[in-house]
């Protein structure tokens, strides 16, 4: 059976991050919502997202198809009715549609004349940009199950302090000496080649996933995501960060998400509580205005490739949209557009041309490539965006 994962209505309540990626490649918990539903399904995937972002993330169609809703994170109850689907049924939870088979060339979907199956189990579902740190410690728990089980840990070295070594993972090929790790409130998994440096103090749950590091002396609470390649110093509480970014120093990060590329620069901090304790409310990019979250602790949402200098100081609830670049004293809008360049005494446009001059230079510092693809993405989310930037 072929398996493509789409967007679902989701997508627009998750930007900024899905303006650079389809819904299926957020990662929450350990493996991104793709990785996850690859292993489930034992095969590739593939997406059917927006045109623009079609080139880099092609779908791929044969005569049957099994369409999923990258929104929902897969468990064995949902496994089961999905392999167990036919022509014409299609799986619902409420009212929405998490699944269902479809023949090639079936552009037109009529769900009134598909037989309904409903799903009642409990199920992950990320459908707010929110819900990337506020679910990610139950996601972690399920991916640490998936990925353990019948495997055996490295050894934890015996300079470490630990309690609960039960619910440690540690990969071949990881580095961590002199650090205290309590995986007594939930799982630390550590990826090959992750690293966590000495005087470190880490509170599962905890995901360091491939070749990230948690640099020396720095505080995590989890539940925490740090993703390939991504660095973290400071003190860090209940964040993501998808991969190749870096909050590398002192300073607090808290409640927040990061997406790929992101750079936070020394004692970079986050409001996560408002002084009332009122509810947080986000920049929403359906309405067009802030939203309420129904959350007391809300952090940063941070677009890809967006960077911020020293000593800059983030309100609660803010969001920075894609390859923003902001710096200098006092707090920013809670709201930064995309390809936005400045700071609290004001923006101006952050021209294409110097936004993917630095985002070569990064890219190449970790070997990877700025290709044509991601640089046609971002033209387009420049685009996208203008509306939202004073010119």
């Amino acid at each position: 059976m072929n398996y493509i994962l789409f967007d679902g209505p989701s997508r627009n309540n998750l930007l900024p991050f899905t303006f650079t990626r389809p819904v299926a490649d957020i990662r929450v918990g350990i493996l991104t919502i793709r990785e996850k539903w690859e292993s489930f399904l034992e095969t590739t995937t593939t997406t059917i997202t927006e045109d623009y972002l079609s080139d880099k993330y092609p779908m791929v169609e044969m005569d049957e198809n099994i369409m999923i809703n990258a929104s929902y994170l897969p468990n064995l109850e949902l496994l089961e009715k999905i392999k167990g689907l036919k022509a014409n049924q299609a799986i619902f939870k409420d009212e929405d549609v998490i699944a269902f088979f479809t023949m090639e060339a079936q552009d037109n979907i009529d769900f009134d004349a598909y037989e309904a199956i409903e799903f009642n189990e409990s199920i992950i579902k990320i459908e707010n940009t929110w819900d990337i740190f506020s679910k990610n410690g139950e996601a972690i728990h399920e991916d640490f199950n998936l990925i353990t089980k019948n495997r055996t840990s490295q050894p934890i070295p015996e300079s470490n302090n630990f309690i609960a070594a039960e619910n440690i993972f540690i990969e071949e090929g990881a580095k961590l000496e002199f650090t205290t790790l309590n995986a007594s409130s939930g799982p630390i998994y550590i990826g090959k080649h992750a690293e966590i440096m000495e005087g470190s103090i880490v509170r599962g749950p905890l995901a360091l996933c491939e070749n990230a590091t948690i640099k020396m002396g720095a505080k995590i609470y989890g539940p925490t995501t740090v993703g390939p390649y991504s660095k973290v110093g400071g003190e860090v509480n209940n964040s993501v960060l998808f991969a190749y970014s870096n909050k590398g120093h002192d300073g607090f990060l808290g409640n927040s998400v990061l997406g790929e590329w992101c750079n936070l620069g020394a004692d970079t901090n986050n409001s996560n509580l408002k002084n009332n304790y009122a509810e947080v409310r986000l920049w929403d990019y359906q309405t067009e205005g802030f939203a309420k979250t129904g959350l007391q602790f809300c952090g940063l949402m941070m677009g890809d490739h967006s960077k911020c200098g020293i000593n800059v100081m983030f309100n609660t609830g803010t969001v920075v949209g894609v390859s923003a670049n902001i710096f200098g004293s006092g707090f920013p809008r809670n709201f930064v557009p995309s390809f936005s360049w400045g700071g609290n005494s004001g923006f101006t446009t952050y021209l294409t041309k110097k936004a993917f001059e630095v985002a070569k230079v990064v890219m190449s510092r970790r070997s990877v490539a700025f290709s044509e693809q991601d640089q046609a993405i971002l033209e387009h989310v420049f685009e996208e965006t203008k509306k939202y930037r004073r010119e």
